[in-house]
């Protein structure tokens, strides 16, 4: 064989081994984090905040365990989010199924994020639309589901979720917002700041819109009648 032939197949040899230690690290890093992440006294950061503070724009963050968040709060944010995560694990496939049929019908999509497929994807992904994104957050929200108890999920998902440019977690949101801890949130506030999620950096929950009040208006009746919905957090 030609030297200028072995060459050109050692470097794509050397390539495949290369992309193949990428993937493996992509894979054991997040598994291996989610098992480091389930103890209480653990606090993780998210990909964001790690940005930030690589771009040395800081941030604020302050831990509070859901034990000292309002329990309307928490209400209100899987009724706004994700209502059905005390009984999917990890994926809503009903709501997964109607976006890819939505998709196939040529019509616009909604969003079927769960509240596990947004922690991971705060916790090991990246921002933005794509389809390699996604198909890291499905099985990565199904794991993360599966060994992390329903409590600490949605514990970690309220202190890492971004509620303003810098602003992360619940209680630097309430501060920042409302001058007041997470646990005295009132049934309002708490909704207010559940429609803020989607977009935090066009809405704010301090000063909201008409639309904005709408929704809040909606989830806070949703989260008043939760149930059985909320079940997983008591």
């Amino acid at each position: 064989m030609p030297s200028r032939a072995r060459g050109r197949k050692t470097a794509v040899s050397v390539w495949l081994r290369r992309a193949l230690l990428v993937l493996v690290a992509i894979v054991l890093v997040p598994a291996v984090l989610t098992l480091a992440y389930i103890p209480s006294f653990v606090h993780p950061v998210s990909t964001l905040m790690l940005k930030d503070l690589a771009t040395f724009t800081g941030y604020d963050r302050r831990w509070v365990s859901l034990d000292d968040i309002a329990p309307v709060l928490a209400h209100s944010v899987m009724m706004s989010e994700d209502g059905q995560f005390c009984s999917h694990h990890g994926i809503d496939l009903g709501e997964l199924n109607a976006v890819l049929e939505d998709a196939l019908a040529g019509e616009p999509t909604r969003g079927a994020s769960t509240i596990p497929m947004q922690t991971v994807k705060n916790l090991f992904l990246w921002g933005g639309r794509s389809f390699l994104r996604k198909a890291l957050e499905l099985p990565l929200a199904v794991y993360f589901d599966l060994v992390v108890p329903k409590r600490r999920i949605m514990e970690i998902y309220l202190n890492i979720a971004e509620w303003g440019p810098n602003i992360y977690g619940i209680e630097a949101a309430a501060q920042h917002h409302f001058g007041k801890s997470a646990k005295n949130l009132s049934r309002r506030q708490a909704a207010l700041l559940a429609v803020t999620l989607p977009n935090p950096a066009t809405r704010n929950p301090a000063k909201p819109s008409s639309g904005m009040n709408r929704l809040a208006t909606v989830i806070e009746r949703r989260a008043a009648g939760a149930g059985d919905y909320v079940r997983c957090l008591d």
